[in-house]
């Protein structure tokens, strides 16, 4: 009678990225690298929309399209120890490269469901933002001049709101195009501003299986 499938309990890291983005994920041994693709999306909160590589033990396993080894083989063949470390690349252009390490291999808990995130930090980047180089500069520029410069223009477009009747100007006279400008400026500048991670959303969405919808999304 073959074994129950043991517990890989792996920590995955986004490199280049300061301070750090990291989650902590329980999955199966027999989880296939393909369905783990779909785990690491839904962990780390990319999209699923670009093609993606592991790298281990000098063997890269992925998408025909990569030419890489098929990535429908188990955990379970690899015979990973604790410490053991492999890489996961998310979209080739952007090249968000996560540093995967098992950190602890036990037996399952028949009162549990897996894959499981059990913990992390750290908002996901934007999809198409440049990779880390990119997603920094324009981290930095959410915080920078040109938003405090908007911060301001949008606090006089107020006082000049709460002064047209006193001023007798119409709402028509006042800057409505500057202020539209202004707000679309902030928007775009939301995804780079400090966020949360949600366990619970993360989890929510693993046992809705959205993992596995993304494993085999169309990618580009």
């Amino acid at each position: 009678m073959p074994s129950s499938p043991e517990i890989f309990q792996l920590k995955i890291s986004l490199l280049g990225i300061s301070p750090m983005i990291w989650r902590r994920v329980l999955v199966s041994s027999s989880t296939a690298l393909r369905e783990l693709h779909g785990i690491l999306q839904v962990a780390m909160g990319w999209g699923g929309i670009r093609l993606f590589r592991f790298d281990i033990r000098a063997v890269d396993y992925g998408p025909w399209e990569l030419h890489a080894a098929n990535p429908n083989i188990p955990l379970s063949d690899f015979e990973f120890r604790q410490n053991d470390r492999f890489s996961y690349i998310y979209d080739m252009g952007d090249y968000w490269r996560h540093e995967i390490r098992v950190e602890a291999v036990f037996d399952a808990d028949p009162k549990k469901s897996y894959p499981i995130c059990t913990g992390g930090a750290g908002a996901c980047p934007p999809e198409d933002c440049g990779g880390p180089e990119g997603y920094l500069a324009r981290r930095d520029g959410a915080n920078g001049y040109d938003a405090w410069q908007d911060l301001e223009a949008l606090a006089l477009f107020g006082q000049d709101l709460l002064d047209r009747h006193d001023t007798g100007r119409r709402l028509e006279d006042l800057a409505l195009d500057d202020l539209e400008y202004v707000l679309d400026r902030m928007k775009a500048r939301e995804p780079y501003l400090e966020a949360s991670f949600s366990r619970r959303d993360v989890n929510t969405q693993l046992r809705d299986g959205h993992h596995r919808e993304l494993m085999h999304q169309q990618l580009m």
